[in-house]
């Protein structure tokens, strides 16, 4: 029998990392695929979100090989509305309940019919309201009935 000496809260934020270093890592493949639909969404987040600056979508397109996974990660921060990867991550080692996990980890098991604002605050208006979760993806946000 295993036994496990961790906390609930350090199994908690490590599987949370663990799935944010895999999903830059699935970001990170993407980026740089030779495929146009798979690269040029996860290229567009990148400079939308300033990760990366003073490149054009073509030339980072053209420059992929640039791309490190530390982007990935900086862009997974950036979105999840911190300043860095580091501050993310020590914040999710701290207080792991109170910090929302990424919105590509928590979209998938929201479901359908989620209302989606062009702000932050328009969601939040609307859950203090009607309830729901809100959870901010990039300069937008949705309101998904079913999480909590």
């Amino acid at each position: 029998m295993r036994t496990c000496n961790h906390s609930p809260d350090k199994n908690n934020h490590s599987l949370l990392i663990s799935r944010l270093l895999r999903e830059a890592k699935r970001l990170h493949r993407a980026a740089s695929s030779e495929s146009k639909q798979r690269a040029l969404p996860i290229l567009r987040r990148l400079l939308a979100s300033k990760v990366l600056r003073d490149m054009s979508l073509i030339e980072l397109y053209r420059r992929n090989s640039l791309i490190q996974r530390k982007h990935l990660l900086q862009l997974i921060a950036v979105e999840a509305g911190y300043n860095s990867w580091a501050l993310y991550r020590r914040s999710i080692e701290l207080h792991p309940q109170q910090v929302l996990a990424h919105y590509s980890l928590t979209l998938p098991d929201a479901g359908y019919t989620n209302l989606w604002f062009s702000t932050l605050s328009e969601a939040n208006a609307y859950s203090k309201k009607h309830g729901g979760r809100t959870i901010s993806v990039g300069t937008q946000a949705v309101v998904v009935a079913g999480l909590l």
